[in-house]
């Protein structure tokens, strides 16, 4: 489907309250295990809460035009989140809503012409500040499921999942992989993803095809009932 700027922010203000909601727990449920190997519900808060951070120095770029990276460098993002896993869940919560209500006030302010500054993603793609939203919508609504404390893909609005199995299947397009033919049954929408060998047809509901493209768990079979073939990491 072809998603605009105004889906992308209402999806990022959903995505944000199911997030937020979803990790209010307290210290023993965050150190859990999340449904990401090797990550507890608390490594996922901390990414979650930098990535608003991360994402509001993008905003500050946008809006001054001075260049502010979204992370000074990997090893500052990955120490970011293991210090935000090892803090007690008030701490770690109060974190998340302060970096979310940040991020939300920055971008109100952003003008029309703001909006079209270019900057520069922690992948070194160049895009206008108006796919920050987008960028947001996708952290927060897939990783309130990945939280595993009760929000799951067929939670999430049909055209936020739509929008999202477009931009999986346009990057892993660019990739090795094998070829699948994706059916949505529910809403009648396909992809088809080039790749190695014949085709693998995959049919079944939506919230089931976004998270076999996202590499969550899913109930898709190949035909004939067989494990369907493996993708490579999406992000």
């Amino acid at each position: 489907m072809s998603r605009t700027f105004d889906d992308a922010r209402r999806w990022a203000r959903l995505g944000t309250a199911l997030f937020t909601e979803a990790a209010d727990l307290d210290d023993a449920g965050l150190d859990a295990p999340s449904t990401l190997p090797g990550w507890t519900r608390k490594h996922l808060v901390a990414h979650v809460a930098a990535n608003a951070d991360a994402l509001g120095n993008l905003v500050h770029w946008a809006s001054t035009g001075e260049r502010t990276p979204m992370y000074s460098s990997p090893e500052e993002r990955a120490a970011g989140i293991e210090r935000g896993a090892g803090m007690p869940a008030g701490e770690l919560t109060a974190w998340l809503r302060r970096s979310t209500d940040e991020l939300a006030a920055s971008t109100a302010a952003l003008g029309d012409a703001q909006w079209q500054s270019p900057v520069v993603t922690a992948q070194g793609r160049t895009v206008p500040a108006t796919e920050l939203p987008w960028m947001r919508s996708r952290e927060v609504c897939v990783h309130a499921v990945d939280l595993g404390t009760g929000p799951t893909f067929a939670d999430l609005p049909g055209d936020f999942l739509a929008a999202l199995c477009d931009d999986i299947v346009g990057k892993r397009a660019k990739e090795p992989g094998p070829a699948l033919l994706l059916e949505a049954n529910d809403t009648g929408a396909t992809w088809e993803l080039p790749g190695e060998g014949e085709p693998t047809v995959l049919a079944g509901p939506l919230h089931e095809i976004t998270a076999c493209l996202t590499g969550r768990k899913h109930a898709l079979t190949a035909p004939g009932g067989g494990p369907i073939p493996a993708l490579a990491r999406w992000l």
